[in-house]
């Protein structure tokens, strides 16, 4: 396991950021972190897409159609825990498409979003959004991120948050890129999952099991995302060579979910969490 990693912003600033390894944890870190002023800078891009509902390109109408099917998976998900729909609240609500189908299947549906360009394509589907993250006395039935908590700025505090709020029965979905999987050994530093300095933490399984160990929570099932190989290997293609190589990336995405049927190490990951 290499301790230090070099990884390049290839979105926004074109900067070298380093990959700490977290032997304790089995994760890394991303350095330096920006501070918590700057780092809205680096998100300020018109091609960073969970911010955007655009179609300009066909990268961006291949997105808009994958969103669309993953919206009905990730609702199948939460009926097969929570069969009972209740309150739900999702951290990273980007431009609101979850909540908006979360709604629409009679969920009590609230959601957290930092980002004014997000918040505002957000606020015309007529979401419920709050400005941040209240404390609750009987919890939320749910509490979703898709992949946000790679980007939040304090990690523990933040789950310790979730763990506060999370009501005694409620379960916890958490999407995260990880970093053991095929296509992450494949592309090395031009892995577009790494996304510094935008993603602060990197994850494998090991270190979800523990980060939420140390809240007394467990880790109770995990679910593939396979859509995200192909996304992922698509980005990388375009980082590694300066052209998005659809056969290329279309190979080694299909490469890295064959070889995560053994493995289990898809190229992002579902988490079901709650308490011990």
């Amino acid at each position: 396991m290499k301790t230090t990693i070099e990884v390049k912003d290839h979105s926004v600033s074109g900067e070298l950021f380093r990959l700490e390894y977290d032997a304790k944890l089995h994760m890394y870190t991303t350095s330096p972190k920006p501070s918590k002023e700057s780092l809205p800078s680096y998100y300020a891009s018109e091609d960073y897409i969970s911010h955007t509902d655009g179609k300009r390109s066909l990268f961006e109408k291949m997105y808009q159609v994958v969103k669309g099917i993953t919206l009905s998976r990730k609702q199948k998900l939460l009926h097969s825990y929570l069969p009972q729909k209740g309150s739900l609240l999702d951290i990273g609500a980007g431009t609101g498409d979850f909540l908006e189908y979360a709604a629409a299947k009679g969920w009590t549906a609230s959601g957290v979003e930092p980002s004014e360009k997000a918040r505002s394509l957000a606020k015309q589907k007529n979401v419920t959004l709050i400005e941040e993250l209240p404390e609750t006395s009987s919890g939320y039935d749910a509490i979703t991120m898709w992949h946000v908590l790679e980007h939040v700025y304090d990690l523990k505090t933040q789950i310790r948050w979730i763990k506060n709020n999370l009501s005694r029965e409620g379960v916890l979905f958490v999407a995260v890129p990880n970093f053991e999987s095929y296509d992450a050994s494949y592309y090395k530093t031009d892995w577009a999952a790494y996304d510094v300095p935008r993603h602060l933490y990197h994850f494998s399984k090991k270190s979800i099991e523990l980060l939420f160990e140390e809240q007394n929570m467990s880790v109770r099932a995990i679910h593939p995302m396979k859509f995200d190989a192909y996304y992922v290997s698509l980005l990388s293609e375009k980082y590694k060579t300066g052209k998005m190589k659809f056969l290329n990336a279309f190979w080694n995405g299909w490469r890295s979910n064959q070889k995560a049927r053994k493995t289990r190490a898809y190229s992002s990951l579902i988490y079901v969490i709650k308490h011990q």
